[in-house]
């Protein structure tokens, strides 16, 4: 009997070498049923190898991969089962029909009897394919062949679902297609999604990994890693209230002074008389108001206050360029 409050997905200590070169290094993570989580890392840093290794299409060095606790490399076909796949190459075969092609597929995965039609006349509708079963895979749009894709990942109706890049080569209106599919599969479906259209995971993803030159270097809520749950960042730009001249350390003073700031620093005013600022806060502490009696006690008016959302690209850029460091 299942337990449904075991992840269905865990990576333990995951390696992966290429001879000398080391892809994966200590990845360790889990995703519990139900979640839609974005995988994210920029080109190379080990985000597909690590993809293969959960589906056991390849093995790791060392550590191990379990979905709803099989272990992938032990048992592979029984985790397999549980497990929809599109790789960002989807293997197609060009010279079959579409229903051809899923029929084959659901061969494979043992989906006989009377409810194979069934769940394929489902899963066309599901992904859009009702007008094009009858052409050969390689008459179609890359749109439509990403759809095939999916399709062929859910035809057995799995627990999880891994796609890797599927919107990739897509037109923005293929993309925002296969994105609202992926959201509504979301809802039913556990699904990891590696793909580099960052406001696409912002949008879809209750959670984000991130990871580069092998190793896991952010593991949390898309609110979090934005700034939009704890450490506030807030702008703001000051003038005199008595038309004399600002002294910039007792304003950097009063600023400082305020709960929950942890940093203050200089950036541009609005002109002769101005000081601008950006405070970073920690935790989940506005410092807002702090900031306001800060200014009536300093006898300084604030011109602009703000609260600043950084953005996800941002986020990754520092995680991901060296400049930060892990949020996991």
């Amino acid at each position: 009997m299942e337990n449904d409050s075991a992840p269905i997905v865990e990576a333990r200590s995951l390696r992966k070498d290429y001879g000398p070169t080391r892809a994966v290094e200590d990845i360790s993570f889990k995703v519990s049923r139900g979640e839609v989580v974005g995988f994210l890392g920029p080109n190379g840093a080990g985000k597909s190898t690590t993809m293969k290794m959960l589906t056991g299409y390849l093995r790791p060095t060392s550590g191990s991969a379990l979905v709803a606790g099989i272990d992938v490399a032990q048992d592979p076909l029984a985790a397999k089962r549980l497990i929809g796949y599109l790789p960002e190459n989807a293997p197609l075969y060009d010279e079959m029909m579409v229903v051809d092609f899923l029929n084959f597929v659901a061969d494979m995965r043992g989906v006989n009897g009377p409810e194979r039609q069934k769940r394929l006349r489902e899963i066309g509708g599901r992904c859009g394919l009702m007008d094009v079963l009858g052409k050969n895979i390689g008459q179609l749009s890359k749109g439509y062949r990403q759809r095939v894709g999916l399709a062929q990942a859910m035809v057995h109706d799995p627990d999880l679902l891994i796609l890797d890049e599927p919107t990739s080569g897509l037109d923005p209106n293929q993309i925002v297609e296969i994105r609202e599919l992926i959201k509504e599969l979301g809802r039913e479906k556990t699904v990891i999604l590696s793909t580099h259209i960052l406001p696409e995971v912002q949008a879809s993803c209750g959670r984000i990994i991130i990871i580069n030159k092998g190793k896991l270097v952010a593991d949390d809520t898309p609110e979090v890693l934005t700034g939009a749950e704890g450490r506030a960042v807030v702008r703001l730009v000051v003038k005199a209230s008595n038309g004399t001249p600002l002294s910039e350390s007792d304003v950097r003073g009063a600023l400082t002074s305020v709960p929950g700031v942890v940093a203050v620093e200089r950036t541009d005013g609005e002109g002769d008389g101005t000081l601008g600022f950006r405070i970073r806060a920690a935790g989940a502490l506005d410092p807002r108001e702090g900031i306001f009696r800060a200014a009536m006690q300093g006898n300084f008016v604030l011109l602009d206050l703000h609260r600043e959302r950084v953005s996800l690209e941002d986020t990754f850029r520092q995680l991901t360029l060296g400049q930060g460091g892990s949020h996991a």
